[in-house]
């Protein structure tokens, strides 16, 4: 999710989404997929939680990595991630269980587990993440966050996937979008505070500069409800990131396709936080993280989560410190 969140006197954008809480079939196929459940996940920090039916993949304490923990979140034992699940595959709420699941859930746990603790993923709402880390109420948080420069401003970042924009249509009748340049005159669903959001913001402006009909702008809570429009008719066209797009597709049972190219490639970020005023980069659980992420590449658990999501082709191999690109 190209989500994106200008500082404290700016508004916040980004993306994330998947399962639809649609009419008929629809509606109890793609409900199952993700919700607005408020449950926490907890993971013991030898495995990382799995869906139901999957495989756990484990990991295990590196001492040297925890050593680098600081000490008041080593003595706590517990890491609290915030997250906003309602971008399956990367973060999204099972029904049957009430569990927080996922790839970034997967790999959060890994992550806590090299570190010597424990994960607790909690329901926030997207938009009160990166305030809540900026507070000090959150360490870390891991929620399909591109890293933006903007961001950066307020927290730190420690790089772990890649991800662009992806358009979604009705499969039967839905309209050709190959660009945002498509967009004109067309009723476009999206979640709030997302890099979407801005893009048809951006985009409206052109059409009307251009002479055609800007986009209808339909901006939604959370993802469920972009993808819900879209399933009842209420828009033609839903931007999500290309992962979570992608898995919206697959769990829709024909009923939506994809439409043109994924755009605007960046990385997602670990959200990290840093103490006020101290310098980009400088945050103490910046080289725990970064450490413990690249353990995870060079022993195959890395991989192993994001194949197990279908999501392997948004992997890296060079996680960095603040890597944005925009």
């Amino acid at each position: 999710m190209n989500r994106v969140f200008r500082s404290s006197h700016q508004r916040s954008v980004r993306v994330r989404g998947t399962a639809f809480v649609a009419v008929a079939a629809v509606a109890a196929l793609l409900a199952g997929a993700c919700s607005s459940s408020s449950s926490d996940n907890s993971s013991s920090p030898s495995a990382s939680a799995a869906t139901s039916g999957a495989a756990s993949i484990t990991a295990t304490k590196d001492a040297t990595i925890a050593a680098e923990v600081p000490s008041d979140i080593a003595s706590q034992g517990t890491l609290v991630i915030p997250t906003d699940p309602t971008y399956a595959p990367n973060e999204f709420v099972n029904t049957s269980t009430q569990a927080i699941e996922g790839m970034d859930v997967d790999l959060g746990n890994a992550l806590a587990a090299v570190m010597g603790l424990k994960a607790k993923f909690t329901n926030v709402t997207f938009d009160a993440i990166i305030p809540g880390v900026q507070a000090g109420k959150y360490p870390i948080s891991m929620s399909s966050f591109t890293d933006t420069y903007d961001r950066q401003k307020v927290v730190d970042f420690v790089t772990y996937f890649q991800a662009g924009t992806s358009f979604y249509v009705a499969a039967s009748g839905g309209p050709d979008i190959s660009g945002l340049s498509d967009l004109c005159g067309h009723s476009v669903a999206v979640e709030r505070g997302t890099t979407q959001e801005s893009d048809v913001q951006k985009q409206a402006k052109k059409c009307k500069s251009a002479g055609q009909p800007e986009p209808d702008l339909q901006v939604f809570p959370d993802q469920n409800g972009a993808n819900l429009a879209l399933s009842s008719g209420r828009a033609e066209v839903v931007m999500a990131d290309s992962p979570v797009a992608a898995y919206a597709v697959q769990q829709s049972n024909g009923k939506f396709k994809i439409s043109g190219q994924a755009y605007g490639t960046a990385p997602y970020g670990i959200v990290i936080a840093r103490p006020k005023g101290a310098k980009p980069g400088t945050a103490p659980m910046d080289k725990p993280i970064l450490d413990a992420l690249n353990k995870l590449m060079q022993d195959g658990t890395y991989l192993a989560i994001l194949t197990k999501w279908g999501v392997e082709d948004g992997a890296i191999d060079n996680p960095t410190i603040n890597g944005a690109i925009s």
